[in-house]
């Protein structure tokens, strides 16, 4: 691709083809049309694909991994307009961790799949027994992905499907399917023929994806009760499944830690992509002696963010994608509000604003059945809890029945992670919340899902183990 023009003309609608209206979150402008695919659009992309993934899968790791490489540089040739019809229409800005950040993490993460290595392990050989442990690849891979990151998590799914010799169908998100379209056509510059195809389709075709008797692994990241509702339709086929479900991190800050020091790495734990990550720092647990101070110090730093239209260079927030996610966040700050809370930052939406746009909001004093904190907000409101002693904050980060992600917060790097060891998530992070690496393994914990997604582990979820014994 050339330009952003011809970028956002290949995945338009053939005139007289159904399609519809998708608008930027941040002015409710037409940002393009999105073509609707049906029930029989994606019969016949399961059926191309399974056609095509004999051949793929016979060309070898060397040969799967040079294509995805080539994908990469196909990426980075069309990173900035890529960027640009990101920011437009889940509304993140250019600049910081959002959207010229979120393309080259795709980049990265292809690199990353294409060369991490997978060799045959040998489990036992004493002379009498030899018995080495395969992957082969499992066939035809569904990929469900959600609004909030729906380019580069499209990746952590396609990416680790194709080199393990997978050919992959993928349901975007109807809140974002324009950049799922224009990411698969950049990569399709590269790929073979029918490895790779996307459906852009409402939630029935999702459904029958997750079911397809031709599909034998789904991969879906979004919400808890999504997931759930996949668990169900892939019964019938025993699928294999990984699911990144919802999340409602919680964080402690222990009472050695320098307020002033973490204020940043606290900030854009809960922030990053607007708050609107599912790996987010959503709940924090500060020690009563230093509470006043975390929360003058993030307060202080919250402020100085300018949040506004993705486009414009200046901003590092953006609005929420989707007014109902918009009115999801206002119903928990309002209780909040409603409860006596206090609100140190934000908290205040100008209802007349154009675009979704909730200010960033912080809430002290705040109880811990409060809904604000009890419920996944999803959004720029980050409750703070004062706690009075260790075992405390560890029950109160443990009660809920979600554990994606967790944080601890000192100067003690072998006390934070004797807390961490206590937390039940999938990951606990160090002075830091929610960064990912595309050498370490990710999942979740309870009901944010099971599987694991990056690295040698990530894909051998996308492989059939199968065992030599002689």
């Amino acid at each position: 691709m050339e330009t952003y023009d011809a970028l956002l003309a290949s995945i338009t609608p053939a005139e007289g083809a159904a399609g519809r209206e998708i608008l930027d979150p941040a002015t409710g402008k037409v940002v393009g049309i999105a073509p609707v695919h049906t029930l029989s659009d994606l019969e016949a992309a399961v059926a191309a694909a399974q056609a095509a993934q004999p051949g793929w899968a016979a060309a070898g790791h060397e040969a799967r991994s040079k294509a995805l490489l080539a994908a990469a540089d196909a990426i980075e040739r069309n990173a900035e307009e890529l960027a640009t019809l990101l920011s437009r229409e889940q509304g993140k800005p250019l600049n910081g961790p959002n959207a010229r950040f979120e393309v080259g993490a795709c980049a990265a993460w292809l690199r990353a799949a294409a060369t991490t290595p997978l060799e045959p392990e040998t489990v036992v050989d004493d002379g009498e027994t030899r018995a080495t442990l395969h992957y082969r690849p499992i066939g035809v891979v569904g990929a469900i992905g959600p609004w909030n990151w729906p380019m580069m998590i499209t990746v952590w799914q396609i990416a680790p499907a194709l080199r393990m010799g997978n050919t992959v169908v993928v349901k975007p998100s109807g809140m974002t399917p324009l950049s799922v379209l224009a990411l698969a056509t950049v990569l399709n510059e590269e790929l073979p023929a029918d490895v790779l195809h996307v459906v852009s389709a409402g939630r029935d075709v999702g459904a029958r994806l997750a079911e397809h008797p031709a599909i034998g692994k789904v991969m879906f990241t979004g919400s808890t009760a999504a997931g759930r509702a996949i668990i169900r339709s892939s019964a019938d086929t025993v699928k294999r499944l990984t699911l990144e479900l919802g999340g409602n991190d919680a964080g402690i800050v222990l009472p050695d830690a320098d307020p002033a020091a973490i204020a940043e790495g606290l900030f854009w734990g809960a922030f990053i992509n607007t708050g609107q990550t599912c790996a987010a720092l959503k709940r924090l647990y500060v020690h009563e002696e230093i509470y006043e101070d975390v929360c003058a110090a993030l307060a202080e730093y919250a402020r100085n963010v300018p949040m506004g239209v993705g486009l414009d260079e200046a901003n590092l927030l953006g609005p929420l994608q989707n007014r109902s996610q918009y009115e999801i966040v206002d119903r928990l700050v309002q209780a909040a509000k409603d409860s006596g809370a206090r609100v140190l930052l934000g908290g205040d939406p100008d209802p007349d604003a154009a675009g979704h746009f909730y200010p960033t909001t912080l809430v002290a004093d705040i109880d811990n059945d409060n809904p604000l904190v009890a419920e996944e907000q999803f959004g720029p409101a980050l409750p703070i809890i004062k706690y009075a002693t260790v075992d405390e904050a560890v029950a109160k980060a443990n009660a809920l029945d979600v554990g994606l992600g967790a944080s601890v917060w000192s100067t003690d790097p072998a006390a934070a992670r004797e807390v961490a060891a206590r937390l039940e998530a999938g990951t606990v992070w160090i002075n830091s919340h929610g960064a990912v690496d595309p050498r370490i393994p990710f999942g979740g914990h309870k009901q944010s899902g099971y599987g694991l997604e990056f690295g040698t582990e990530g894909l051998k979820h996308l492989g059939v183990p199968q065992v030599i014994n002689g």
